[in-house]
């Protein structure tokens, strides 16, 4: 399957949804939605709302987190936000500030 690449140097605001992986390398201000992954990269700047399969954060987020499989925060990850996810994982050096719902 393809996915979507937003680039450093890219900014949205708006709504993102799709089919598709989405990787975020630059900045996105709204929501998005997708059945398969995100990835955050390193840098990244969400200020949006992330529904996908397994998420994974590198870069900077505010907003809430819904992931149907695994929410996984990396060593650089920052969020601030709630989470929803059935797996998550917290690397150590990465900072997160809100609730959490592990649905079981």
């Amino acid at each position: 399957m393809a996915s979507t690449i937003i680039g450093k140097s890219i900014v949205i605001e708006g709504d993102i949804s799709g089919q598709e992986e989405v990787i975020i390398q630059g900045t996105v201000k709204g929501t998005v939605t997708t059945v398969e992954d995100v990835q955050v990269e390193e840098g990244a700047v969400l200020e949006a709302d992330v529904q996908g399969g397994n998420v994974s954060i590198s870069g900077h987020v505010t907003g809430s987190v819904s992931a149907t499989g695994r929410l996984e925060l990396t060593a650089e990850g920052r969020l601030v936000g709630d989470v929803k996810a059935a797996r998550i994982s917290f690397a150590e050096g990465s900072t997160f500030k809100g609730n959490v719902d592990m649905d079981l």
